[in-house]
């Protein structure tokens, strides 16, 4: 039997013994396109999208990916990163369903949050019970598993400022807690949810305040981002700031406004964000990071290092 049949093969027997055992509520799909699943819009299909609606079933289909060697990604909100025009042929994990949303403030001040909640719903629902110190989050496009994996940052504020501690499922599905002091946590990476899943976490809010006054903050940070941020699907910032200095700026210095390959597009509001004009590719999005970086280089002599994700993929195989 050929390696492509023999991997087919194995995705049959996967389907079979998932079904078998999920719950109800879990989803399982096949060939399931992901472009409307991320904030640029690009790229193909899931060989095999799943929205687990516990940690059993999330259990579960990482066993039996893992008996047949099968790869598994994690999908959150889609808005860091680049889905190959020829989709992944893995396992997608999507914590989308209402199980995982949780927000739960705590007798002690401390507040635990899904990893399925978005950004967007932790300001607005900790604005509502007075906890300050996450407004910084409000106005990335992601979830709480999402902000965790990347440490996602905004206004001077990182994801890890605020976190006591993590709950994480392994690959072979072991549940663990771990305190913020235990992991390895720098610029856009955490290194143990490379080969985890983040469940959820435990925040600790800067202090209680008036609801206004936290919605006046919000406020600001929206004003800000309008004016420095395209309003058009991207993925985020696509480059990863050299040390001591600004990636947008780089690629603004070096005549990069407006830039295109296809209907990619840099952003004339914001040098490092890579804009779809309506029917780019991502492989439209991949050839215009190759000639930003180009360009880049030679002008300034730095290599900018890729801050999206190419889902499925590694940089270095395209660049």
């Amino acid at each position: 039997m050929s390696a492509p049949a023999l991997r087919e093969a194995a995705w049959t027997e996967f389907l079979l013994a998932a079904r078998t055992h999920l719950g109800a509520g879990t989803k399982l799909l096949e060939r399931e396109v992901l472009a409307p699943r991320t904030t640029l819009r690009v790229g193909g299909p899931a060989r095999v999208y799943a929205e687990p609606a516990s940690a059993e079933d999330l259990r579960r289909l990482l066993l039996e990916a893992g008996r047949r060697a099968l790869p598994v990604l994690l999908l959150g909100r889609g808005s860091n990163l680049i889905v190959p025009d020829d989709g992944v042929d893995g396992l997608v994990i999507s914590l989308g369903h209402a199980n995982w949303q949780q927000f739960a403030p705590q007798p002690d001040g401390r507040v635990r949050v899904g990893a399925g909640l978005r950004l967007k719903n932790l300001c607005g629902l900790a604005t509502k019970a007075g906890l300050r110190g996450f407004e910084f989050l409000e106005g990335i496009p992601g979830t709480v598993g999402g902000a965790l994996r990347m440490n996602a940052g905004a206004m001077g504020g990182w994801m890890f400022d605020v976190v006591e501690e993590v709950q994480l499922m392994t690959l072979p599905g072991e549940v663990r807690t771990m305190k913020r002091a235990e992991m390895h946590v720098d610029y856009r990476h955490c290194g143990e949810l490379r080969e985890a899943i983040a469940l959820g976490a435990c925040l600790q809010p800067a202090a209680q305040s008036e609801a206004a006054d936290i919605r006046r903050q919000i406020d600001v940070y929206q004003k800000k981002r309008v004016e420095s941020q395209p309003r058009e699907p991207s993925a985020g910032c696509i480059f990863k700031n050299p040390p001591g200095n600004s990636a947008g700026k780089l690629i603004d210095e070096s005549g990069l406004k407006g830039a295109r390959v296809g209907d990619a597009e840099v952003s004339g509001v914001h040098a490092n964000f890579i804009v779809n004009r309506g029917h780019a590719t991502s492989a439209d999005i991949i050839g215009l990071v190759r000639e930003v970086r180009a360009r880049v280089k030679r002008a300034r002599g730095l290599d900018l290092e890729p801050e999206v994700l190419l889902f499925g993929r590694e940089w270095r195989d395209v660049l």
